[in-house]
């Protein structure tokens, strides 16, 4: 069965992570994804990331990039322009996020690309969107995502001495990323449906906003400049909180309808009393005297172990799960059932893992394919689109393409 997007072609001129981890979205999904890269690369080859310098495999490079073609091409040059000019004649899709003034010093700002290819769908991911006084600025998820969208303020305890940092590399570049990549599709299906190609636009900052519209809404409609964070030590609802074991891991409960689930928790945790209990009776009981039951609570989980717990929780209805570490996720059930992790042919007699696209088609997960080495297929492009060998060995001499 083939891809969705199988004869979809995009050619990409991105860097970083936001707009590349699109472009790898949309190969998995089966389109044809060339990027161009400039005769340097794209800087994340080269970046660096704390405690992970010595890594054999650069897993940032290959997450964004995967199933992409790479071409080495100067587009400040006019025979580099050409190329991408021979390149976009049968293209569905240009995405790109350089800013508004590279893109028209370059000639791929939507107005240029557009006119000259009516049909083509023109992509941009942008660090504040198209409009506005800020349209041209750049920047990057944890200072527009992270720290101007909201989410380490929502996140940050008032007497914290910094804001609360992002958990992990390009965590808003990924969302925001993915959020584009739903717009190109959106956009593929206005195309086949009207026969209108659209310029479409997804910005970190408001996908932040998507992310934390409640919060956003709730605030707007109440003039509120921000919401408290709840205690942590004071849940509104006992059966709402994180709880540690014996043995030092953490539970995660949620089972928001407190009164459903009140009694046959007590049951299976083999506190019955607690539900007989006056104070804890019912949830407007337990909110009067929350200090008490949640150190109730809180002394039961403290009582036993993870495993010991797992087995408990599974003997009642109510919602719970495992608070899980990043190297344990290999492991879960779920994530290998689904394809969410996989391994990948590296090139070279290895295998690396990948975290799959979350989606399954027709009960499969897509297959992956590894990122590419810099310009390795630029020889092969190029052939295809018409170059002589001559005319390719005249474009490296000249420094257009590497």
């Amino acid at each position: 069965m083939g891809k969705p997007l199988e004869g979809i072609k995009v050619v990409e001129v991105a860097m970083w992570a936001f707009v590349p981890a699109c472009g790898g979205m949309l190969a998995d999904l089966g389109a044809d994804v060339i990027k161009i890269e400039p005769p340097t690369g794209d800087p994340l080859r080269g970046l660096s990331i704390g405690g992970m310098a010595n890594s054999r495999i650069d897993y940032s490079w290959e997450s964004y990039n995967r199933g992409k073609r790479s071409v080495t091409l100067d587009l400040k040059q006019p025979a580099g322009r050409a190329v991408l000019d021979r390149l976009l004649a049968d293209a569905d899709v240009f995405l790109t996020n350089l800013l508004p003034p590279a893109r028209r010093a370059m000639r791929i700002d939507a107005e240029t690309i557009r006119a000259a290819y009516p049909d083509l769908i023109y992509a941009s991911g942008s660090a504040l969107g198209p409009n506005g006084p800020d349209y041209e600025k750049g920047g990057y998820d944890a200072i527009t995502f992270w720290a101007r969208g909201g989410i380490s303020s929502s996140l940050t305890e008032p007497d914290a001495a910094l804001p609360v940092g992002p958990p992990g590399p390009a965590f808003g570049d990924t969302l925001s990323g993915s959020m584009l990549s739903g717009a190109i599709c959106a956009a593929i299906a206005k195309r086949a449906l009207t026969g209108e190609a659209s310029t479409v636009d997804v910005s970190l900052l408001g996908t932040a906003m998507w992310s934390m519209q409640r919060y956003v809404c709730q605030a707007t409609a109440d003039g509120v400049q921000k919401f408290p964070k709840p205690p942590a030590d004071r849940p509104n609802n006992v059966l709402v909180s994180n709880y540690r074991t014996s043995d030092g891991r953490f539970l995660a409960l949620c089972m928001l309808q407190a009164d459903k689930y009140w009694h046959p928790f007590c049951e299976v945790a083999g506190r019955p009393d607690l539900a007989a209990d006056p104070r804890f009776v019912d949830a407007a009981a337990r909110r009067e005297n929350i200090e008490a039951c949640y150190a109730e609570i809180k002394g039961l989980f403290a009582g036993k172990s993870l495993e010991e717990w797992k087995a408990i929780l599974s003997r009642q209805s109510g919602q719970w799960d495992v608070v899980q570490d990043v190297g344990e996720m290999k492991d879960d059930a779920q994530a290998q059932a689904n394809g969410y992790i996989k391994r990948v042919d590296y090139g070279d007699g290895t295998e690396i893992p990948m975290v799959g696209l979350p989606m399954v088609f027709d009960g499969a997960p897509l297959p992956s394919a590894r990122s590419p080495e810099l310009g390795a297929h630029s020889d092969a492009v190029l052939e295809s689109l018409g170059y002589s060998e001559d005319e390719i060995i005249d474009l490296k001499v000249q420094g257009v393409v590497f």
